[in-house]
């Protein structure tokens, strides 16, 4: 009879993953993740029967914590652009203070193991969020033909944003005023 699944031990794997997937990249093998979370491989498994399943369970719970920093204290009633530089400002405080997480979850975005579904989750999690976006973002960047590319551009620039303040950190605000301005500049409806 298999033993039951701990919570504990389902969470010290994905905090695992996001270590070796930062350091090594998705070819992160499982045995790395497994030893990093202190379990053997075959326990890794008993929770994620596939590495793709392990990808997408992270990517959710990335997504979750990420979303939850930008949304607290949000005004979904308010203006459209300070609501949006808020949550640029929690993004990149969130990737400043999580480092190793936000290198993760851009390397999860970026790839093809993101399946609709937990993309989905993801989307039904905070849908004021992505409905204050939504509602910033110029029309060209929200149809399918554009909407990665202008996503890559945000992501681009929170990233380069980020690099900057870890590198002078007590210009980050600077920083984060300057990016924000580029973003609105570049993205979104004036």
């Amino acid at each position: 009879m298999a033993r039951p699944r701990s919570e504990d031990k389902r969470m010290a794997i994905l905090e695992a993953a996001i270590e070796a997937i930062a350091e090594a990249g998705l070819g992160a093998s499982t045995a790395l993740i497994a030893r990093k979370a202190r379990v053997a491989e075959g326990t890794l498994f008993r929770y994620f029967a596939t590495k793709d399943e392990l990808h997408n369970a992270l990517y959710i719970h990335l997504k979750q914590g990420f979303c939850q920093s930008m949304i607290d204290k949000l005004d979904s009633k308010g203006d459209h652009k300070e609501n949006t530089r808020y949550i640029w400002n929690r993004f990149i405080d969130w990737g400043l203070a999580h480092p190793q997480a936000n290198l993760t979850m851009r390397k999860l975005e970026v790839s093809n193991r993101i399946t609709e579904e937990s993309e989905q989750v993801v989307n039904d999690l905070y849908p004021e969020m992505y409905e204050i976006c939504e509602q910033a973002v110029s029309p060209v960047f929200r149809s399918p033909e554009f909407r990665n590319f202008g996503d890559e551009m945000f992501f681009a620039l929170a990233q380069t944003t980020m690099e900057f303040a870890a590198r002078e950190p007590h210009r980050t605000d600077d920083f984060k005023a300057t990016g924000f301005d580029a973003v609105w500049r570049a993205l979104c409806v004036s």
